[in-house]
């Protein structure tokens, strides 16, 4: 199981010698339902080895067999799959066409680092599959990665790559964190100033908010929905779905910056207002009236045009109640709805989204301040601040992601160092993400099956560009990706140093990715950012 990341549920060698060579007569024999794969495939393989590997079927000992068995389905579920290699072939089966695909992807990781570059670096190698038998699925049906393009915004190509990474570590949902305080980033047709004006800001604080030094230039940036549409449409292509964010009610600046009236104008001159330029909690919130609801219900009309799948994530974070409990007609909104206090106002915010998002047949999820006030039976929520929440909301039969800020939020810093660019928040090394259990052991069976899965996230205040975004990221999102897949025994018994072990390999196919992650020793020169202050937790043990 050299380099294998994350690790199948049963790998063994199979009973013949040596393995299946791919070369100039292999051909790859898709059955129904595999053809997307078989495209796929060929593709990355093609490119990497300077084999054609046309279509058809061929000769024992020529051919790479993919095949859908729905006979297998309860047995490996959609996503899992059989993989058999020897000197007759390969021969690929999937409980449905995403296990095919992820079966296809340790087929990959088979050929070696090599079968990760997009052009031979020798022509003349043998392209081995060794003789192998592989039995593998999810552990979970959401092992997700949230990417923050909001505060720095990542163009379409930087996206399209980081599905493609994702895809490579079975990773199978990208939450698409699209707006905040610092940008609006998605086109809404009906509302062009969101991106004429929402999408860029004058200026950008560089490390923490404490920070004294900016960026003097402007920022910004926006998908268009063909964009959207066509990331959208790569990500299937790879079996990954994507969950759009739109934040309500807090964190909404860009959007009050390009229609003023959506702010609490009864309590503040909003029409002075701009993107904002630096970091932290804005205290400019969505205003509770009906122009505001029927506002949003137009940018989610359109988006559930650009996004097919089951979710629409709405924030509900972090929203700042003071200009609320100073304006009349906020506290208007709270005495003709009868509500008790601000906290309620804005669960009766949230409860109007999900409302209006079943009856159209799509779930509102949410970070787990929706908890505040209760939520209608199809809300899920995204645990963010701790365990609490996700035991909560599981306990009250809601569907959870974990994505607890203390394991799994991949902006804060991997060592202790003074060396490590722009520290943020805790010590997380990789040994503390592959120890992360995304199910409490305080859920009853029952409970835990509320339990979606788990999500890394990745907020890039401080991280100005893909470089950056990289090294926060890798190597830790390959450990994360094991504990979503992989059925690890309990946090204390995983076999760290194995993981390590097999990372050796695994950092060459990263380096094959051209993926600029932080090497082991600590960062490189040019990943440090010497004398740009980042935001140390005081108190925090240095490793946990």
């Amino acid at each position: 199981m050299t380099g294998m990341i994350p690790a199948p549920t049963t790998w063994r060698d199979a009973d013949s010698a040596g393995g299946f060579v791919i070369d100039e007569n292999t051909v790859i024999d898709a059955g129904p339902g595999t053809e997307a794969t078989a495209r796929w495939l060929r593709g990355v393989l093609g490119a990497a080895t300077g084999l054609a590997l046309p279509p058809g079927a061929g000769a024992d000992g020529q051919t790479v067999r993919l095949r859908v068995h729905s006979g297998d389905a309860g047995h490996l579920g959609p996503e899992g799959y059989k993989l058999h290699a020897d000197g007759d072939g390969v021969a690929l089966h999937g409980g449905g066409p995403a296990g095919v695909f992820w079966g296809a992807q340790t087929l990959r990781q088979l050929l070696g680092p090599d079968a990760f570059r997009r052009a031979p670096v020798d022509p003349g190698r043998q392209w081995l599959v060794p003789s192998t038998f592989v039995e593998d699925g999810p552990r979970f049906r959401w092992r997700g990665l949230m990417l923050d393009v909001a505060r720095h915004f990542m163009p379409k190509e930087g996206v399209l790559r980081y599905l493609d990474l994702m895809a490579a570590h079975k990773l199978n949902v990208f939450h698409f964190h699209l707006t905040d305080d610092q940008g609006w980033r998605v086109e809404i047709k009906r509302y062009p100033k969101l991106t004429e004006i929402g999408s860029w800001r004058a200026r950008t604080k560089f490390g923490h908010r404490a920070s004294p030094l900016w960026e003097e230039k402007p920022h910004g940036g926006f998908y268009t929905q063909d964009d959207i549409r066509e990331i959208v449409a790569y990500a299937a292509e790879r079996h990954i779905t994507v969950v759009p964010e739109i934040d309500v009610p807090g964190h909404s600046q860009a959007a009050i910056a390009a229609y003023p009236e959506l702010g609490n104008t009864d309590v503040i001159d909003t029409t002075s207002l701009t993107v904002w330029d630096s970091w932290g909690i804005s205290e400019n919130v969505l205003a509770p009236t009906d122009n505001t609801l029927r506002f949003y219900e137009g940018v989610f009309e359109e988006l559930l045009e650009l996004f097919p799948g089951e979710f629409l994530h709405v924030g509900g974070d972090e929203c700042l109640k003071d200009q609320w409990r100073r304006s009349p007609t906020a506290q208007a909104r709270m005495e003709e709805l009868g509500l008790a206090d601000e906290d309620a106002l804005q669960s009766w915010f949230i409860r109007h989204f999900d409302t209006w998002l079943s009856a159209r047949g799509r779930r509102l999820i949410g970070w787990d301040e929706i908890l505040e006030g209760g939520l209608a039976d199809g809300a899920a929520v995204s645990s963010w601040r701790g365990y609490q929440g996700g035991i909560a909301a599981a306990r009250a039969g809601h569907d959870v992601v974990m994505c607890p800020e203390q394991q799994v939020y991949l902006d804060h810093r991997q060592h202790d160092g003074a060396d490590e660019p722009v520290p943020i928040g805790y010590v997380r090394t990789l040994e503390d993400v592959y120890r992360f259990e995304p199910v409490p052991p305080e859920l009853t069976p029952d409970q835990a099956r509320h339990v979606l899965g788990a999500q890394a996230n990745v907020w890039t205040e401080v991280m100005e560009n893909q470089a950056r975004v990289d090294y926060q990221t890798f190597p830790r999102l390959a450990a994360f990706a094991e504990v979503a897949w992989s059925a690890l025994p309990a946090p204390a018994e995983r076999d760290f140093a194995g993981f390590e072990r097999r990372m050796t390999a695994h950092y060459r196919l990263l380096d094959a990715l051209g993926v600029g992650y932080r090497p082991p020793a600590g960062p490189w020169p040019w990943q440090q950012r010497p004398g740009v202050l980042g935001r140390p937790i005081e108190g925090a043990p240095p490793n946990r």
